[in-house]
């Protein structure tokens, strides 16, 4: 990066530290497609390379002020979301390790437990009705149709920010019904990730 150009960057990041929107979604546009193909390359998902994306720029914008502390944001960048797509990583890891200590235990224990995926299904449409309209038709957006939240938040007519935050709360309460009618993690992974 050429120090004029370095110098644009720290002017764009004191506009955003001092709350320019405008400012905010020229970074956004400029930096959104490295996290996004960084993220993809470092988890080998679609699904958690987006999730990269609204995470870290949530948390900027969020922490904006700090922007000012930042010396060269790439790098910063960069960091972020080698850390984060880690820690996602690592978050994955040990719900499979928790998924097959919980299944081995199911089967040590009885195999009368052990719901079919038709089974599995009646209980997700159960979880879906708990949701609110909104979170509904987010999920049934993004997960069933496979739409981005990008996508999702212009047919809904809402920010990305709140399409992100309405499947945060779906697959939130989706979980929470699972472990509550004793289903196996596997069956609502199949399900989810299907």
């Amino acid at each position: 990066m050429t120090s004029s150009a370095s110098e644009e960057e720290k002017k764009l990041l004191v506009r955003i530290a001092d709350g320019d929107r405008h400012a905010f979604a020229v970074l956004f546009k400029q930096y959104s497609h490295f996290v996004y193909s960084s993220g993809k390359r470092l988890t080998h998902s679609d699904y958690w390379a987006e999730e990269l994306v609204q995470d870290i720029f949530f948390k900027i914008w969020r922490h904006r002020e700090k922007l000012t502390e930042v010396a060269n944001f790439g790098a910063y960048l960069n960091r972020v979301v080698r850390n984060q797509s880690y820690n996602i990583l690592r978050q994955l890891a040990q719900d499979a390790k928790s998924v097959n200590s919980m299944e081995h235990k199911e089967m040590e224990h009885t195999t009368d437990n052990v719901l079919d995926l038709k089974e599995a299904s009646v209980i997700l449409e159960q979880a879906l009705e708990i949701l609110t309209p909104q979170q509904r038709a987010a999920y049934e957006l993004c997960h069933i149709q496979g739409l981005k939240y990008k996508d999702a938040a212009d047919q809904m007519n809402v920010s990305y920010e709140t399409v992100h935050s309405h499947m945060k709360e779906a697959i939130k309460k989706i979980r929470t019904h699972f472990r509550n009618s004793g289903l196996a993690y596997s069956i609502l992974f199949a399900l989810l990730f299907s």
